[in-house]
């Protein structure tokens, strides 16, 4: 076969975006480049309002959405979770392809196919100064050309982040959320192989302060302890750190203002001895890598006096906000519509009838801000007995959605008890369709009803539930979901629950 004849790869392009002038530029070279072209290329435009249209190139044919300002994480999640297509390829808005990108893209992800790898992740290139040493802010900029698994520039499968359910959006910023999904990729029996294709990444601006405020990072640091271990930085490649060296430092300073206070000269010494050995060879360490110039010297012992306390202040953080982290945080909620989210009317054929259940809209918020998918899953046998027409059903739904909605997808059951649909609750169908509609595990989700048949049907395809019991519910049904789900008193609580899971 000629390289005339390879076949076009399916892959589309998912940029997430802060609205950067380098965007633009990224942009450029993505339509200027040789090779197949992507199915679609979708922007996330990931402000959390805003102001103007992002800068996209006339003649070049984008998707664009919006993810809220919850991070990178997040936009590429709702790019990815948007297309088809069979590869995802995530660039980074201040990334520069290479001229022949596109080509050695599509060379890259044939060969991932034929080596049976579920991810590519290209060579990332950083511009380093020549005249001199590059700076301790510039270093760790370089750094990303080594990194395992930089997002800047990665290809993935999309079965295999369905699978995986994508990036973990407890990751805030553009830091180990990356390496946290690759490592969950890769523990799961996947392969990620090099491609040859080649990206320019700048080397990011930096201040007298930007070492220290980098420390916040030490917050996704626990979450990665606490997803995959002591032994987590061997997993991703990387050196032990010198979070020990940290506490140390924080804790020598510690005792020396304290004991000053307590008027014990002699400890107190001791202590601010210890604390100024330690500070100063972070400081000296610092420095003999870089361009050991006068300015860089003050900058760095500044900055080394700052950064050991900030960082065990932020690991502390870190270590408080996920103490009961879960690994595999549910990613939707799906719920039932009649008596759940809606007051029942049996057989609703008029919108005007819809009412909220008692504070669904303050539940249904709640579940958003945290980024959670939300699905309406449902039985609506009035279709079939004749008792609803579906143009009835079709503007009663929508008039749900425009109430409590937009929700991110609708499965709704027309069928009879009688009919023996696969759909109908208690069997799993609509579940199950419904994790398929999000691009989600059936395992991430959690359904809430009213019912025994939404537990059921959730049990059944795997998916969590929780009962919200009202007047009409059996106490078979109660009883069987204390023993297989959790039961909850409002819409409230059992938001509460599923959000408590997410932590």
């Amino acid at each position: 076969m000629t390289p005339m004849t390879l076949p076009r790869p399916d892959y589309a392009i998912v940029v997430p975006t802060i609205g950067r002038e380098s965007l633009r530029r990224l942009l450029i070279a993505l339509q200027s480049g040789s090779g197949p072209a992507p199915a679609e290329v979708v922007l996330v435009d990931d402000r959390p309002r805003p102001a103007t249209d992002l800068p996209v190139p006339a003649g070049l044919a984008v998707r664009v959405l919006r993810s809220g300002g919850r991070g990178p994480a997040a936009a590429r999640n709702a790019g990815w979770r948007a297309t088809t297509a069979r590869w995802v390829c995530f660039l980074d808005d201040d990334v520069q392809p290479d001229a022949n990108w596109t080509s050695a893209l599509a060379a890259d992800l044939r060969a991932a196919d034929a080596a049976s790898a579920v991810g590519s992740q290209a060579v990332i290139e950083v511009p380093a100064e020549t005249s001199r040493r590059p700076t301790d802010d510039e270093r760790r900029t370089l750094r990303l050309a080594e990194a395992r698994w930089i997002t800047a520039d990665m290809a993935y499968r999309r079965d295999v982040l369905v699978a995986a359910g994508g990036f973990d959006e407890r990751f805030p910023r553009a830091y180990r959320e990356d390496s946290d999904l690759a490592l969950r990729i890769t523990e799961s029996g996947g392969e990620i192989v090099r491609g040859e294709r080649r990206c320019t990444h700048p080397v990011a601006p930096a201040t007298w302060w930007s070492s220290v405020r980098a420390q916040v990072g030490n917050r996704d640091n626990a979450l990665m302890r606490r997803k995959h271990g002591r032994s987590w930085r061997a997993k991703v490649g990387e050196g032990p750190g010198r979070m020990p060296a940290h506490v140390a430092t924080t804790a020598a300073g510690l005792a020396a203002v304290g004991a000053a206070v307590l008027r014990r000269g002699f400890a107190a010494r001791a202590a601010a001895g210890l604390w100024l050995a330690l500070t100063a060879e972070f400081a000296a360490r610092r420095w003999l890598a870089g361009p050991r110039s006068v300015l860089e010297a003050l900058r760095l012992s500044a900055s080394s006096t700052l950064i050991p306390p900030a960082a065990v202040a932020h690991r502390l953080a870190g270590e408080w906000t996920f103490r009961r982290a879960r690994r595999d945080p549910p990613l939707a909620v799906l719920l039932d519509r009649d008596d759940t989210l809606i007051v029942d009317e049996p057989y609703l054929n008029d919108p005007s009838g819809v009412r909220p259940t008692r504070g669904a809209d303050r539940a249904l918020a709640r579940l958003r801000r945290r980024g959670l998918l939300l699905a309406v899953v449902t039985n609506q046998s009035g279709v079939a007995r004749g008792l609803i027409s579906p143009d009835q059903l079709t503007a009663v739904n929508a008039r749900v959605d425009e109430v409590l909605g937009p929700f991110d997808s609708w499965q709704v059951c027309v069928h009879d008890e009688t009919d023996g649909c696969r759909c109908r609750k208690p069997r799993p169908g609509m579940v199950l369709a419904a994790a398929e509609a999000l691009a989600v595990p059936p395992t991430r989700c959690v359904m809430i009803g009213d019912t025994g048949g939404d537990v059921q049907a959730a049990l059944a395809a795997d998916a969590k539930a929780v009962l919200v019991p009202t007047g009409r519910t059996l106490p078979a049904e109660i009883h069987h979901a204390r023993a297989h789900a959790k039961v909850a008193e409002t819409l409230d609580d059992a938001v509460s629950l599923v959000l408590r899971e997410c932590q």
